[in-house]
């Protein structure tokens, strides 16, 4: 069975993005990219790099974690935005929405019934692994479903923004087993890791 893998950037105080939700790595972003991130990410995630930058980089690697990326409307508008209707043209990309109806792009899958639904049938297919891109809303919403969390942790502090997981999260706690890690230069981490407990809802009562 295939895996639902959250990979994504955060900073130390765990956001994803500022409180406006704009692009952190874009031309007005607050994110570093040193030289070492983006040689990690060619040798080991060239998949996980948009369209654009694959072509400005002479990239042709399949990459071998994930063939299928999911997102949130949030997350996909900061792509079209910028002009760009499907960011990853080499994936196979759905995009969790209920109100963009129509795809703006006839090779973008939009998905407007439930989230853990529509996984858990990608789960059952075959292929690689599928990426959750993000945002954090999603994220909150496939709690559940995340099997494998890899976080790129930028040496940066914002005081606020979007969290991992918003929105729609529970308070479900669960444990999880470091598999991997990669400790960059830059300051950059890598951060693999394996869910090792199944959530577990914890309910509060009166007398406690």
């Amino acid at each position: 069975m295939r895996k639902l893998v959250y990979y994504i950037a955060s900073t130390l105080d765990g956001f994803i993005a500022g409180p406006d939700g704009a692009d952190p790595s874009g031309p007005d972003g607050f994110w570093p990219i040193p030289e070492d991130y983006v040689g990690h990410l060619i040798a080991e995630y060239p998949e996980t790099l948009p369209g654009p930058a694959r072509a400005a980089l002479s990239i042709t690697a399949e990459g071998t974690h994930f063939d299928t990326v999911v997102e949130g409307r949030r997350s996909y508008e900061i792509g079209l935005k910028a002009g760009v209707s499907d960011a990853y043209p080499h994936l196979r990309h759905l995009v969790f929405s209920r109100t963009l109806g129509e795809s703006p792009d006839p090779a973008v899958e939009i998905v407007a019934t439930d989230p853990v639904a529509r996984v858990r049938e990608l789960k059952e297919e075959e292929g690689k692994d599928i990426w959750l891109v993000g945002g954090g809303e999603l994220a909150g919403s496939l709690y559940s479903e995340i099997s494998t969390l890899i976080i790129k942790l930028s040496p940066v502090t914002i005081g606020s923004g979007i969290p991992l997981f918003s929105g729609k999260a529970e308070f479900l706690p669960d444990e999880w087993t470091l598999a991997d890690h990669k400790v960059l230069d830059s300051g950059v981490l890598f951060l693999t890791y394996e869910r090792a407990t199944t959530s577990i809802k914890l309910t509060v009562t009166d007398d406690d």
